[in-house]
């Protein structure tokens, strides 16, 4: 018990260069700058954050300092788990993709803070390049909008004919209006050009407007 004790006591008790903290300090920055560059090209959201690339890069480098300063003493490895078990992080993230690229990049800075650099600069490049890909495939099927039209209830049978083209549609939402106008809202897939669609429809007579948007998941673009 006493061989056991002494020999976690040497793990724990190690010294901590310059040189070392440097170049965990350097591999959790190339990391990160590689998550980021992944980031940028998978991002679908609405508005770009900037700020979520200096989040990567700082959770990366700031998580392997604390992992290098854990390794170098018993003490304050215990201090530190403490302090941080006090911390509540309360800020709201909107998509689960930036909670994954976030523990990805806390993931990367344990690794480096730990000395595994192969197990961090590889690790992360076999899962952005599956990432990617799998993202690729994803970005190739039908794109998916909220189809918006408003027509005149004598135009119903028009207007189910030209919508015939859509071979995935779903009706989200119908109004009528007491003069007589509908407001149809359909959920629709769609691979074509989606000007040829509108034109389609905006020629039927008795149509007052159509309205495209496409969307990702719950909210607009």
């Amino acid at each position: 018990m006493e061989s056991i004790m002494n020999l976690l006591l040497e793990q724990f008790n190690g010294p901590v260069t310059v040189t070392m903290i440097i170049t965990s300090l350097l591999v959790a920055f190339a990391v990160s700058l590689f998550i980021i560059f992944v980031y940028r090209k998978t991002f679908s959201g609405i508005v770009y954050n900037r700020t979520m690339t200096l989040c990567i890069m700082l959770l990366a480098m700031v998580t392997a300092m604390i992992i290098r300063t854990i390794n170098s003493n018993l003490s304050l490895s215990l201090g530190m788990v403490g302090a941080l078990s006090i911390v509540r992080f309360r800020t709201a993230i909107k998509e689960p993709v930036d909670t994954a690229f976030m523990f990805w990049a806390i993931t990367a800075g344990i690794m480096s803070g730990a000395g595994l650099y192969v197990i961090s600069v590889v690790g992360s490049l076999l899962l952005g390049i599956a990432y990617y890909a799998f993202y690729l495939v994803g970005s190739k099927a039908k794109s998916q909008y909220l189809l918006v039209v408003r027509y005149h209830d004598v135009a119903e049978e028009a207007v189910q004919t030209a919508l015939g083209a859509i071979k995935s549609k779903k009706l989200k939402s119908k109004s009528l209006s007491d003069q007589r106008i509908v407001e149809a809202t359909y959920e629709i897939e769609y691979a074509k050009t989606t000007d040829a669609l509108m034109n389609n429809l905006q020629a039927v007579e008795g149509v007052k407007n159509v309205n495209l948007v496409s969307y990702n998941n719950d909210f607009g673009m």
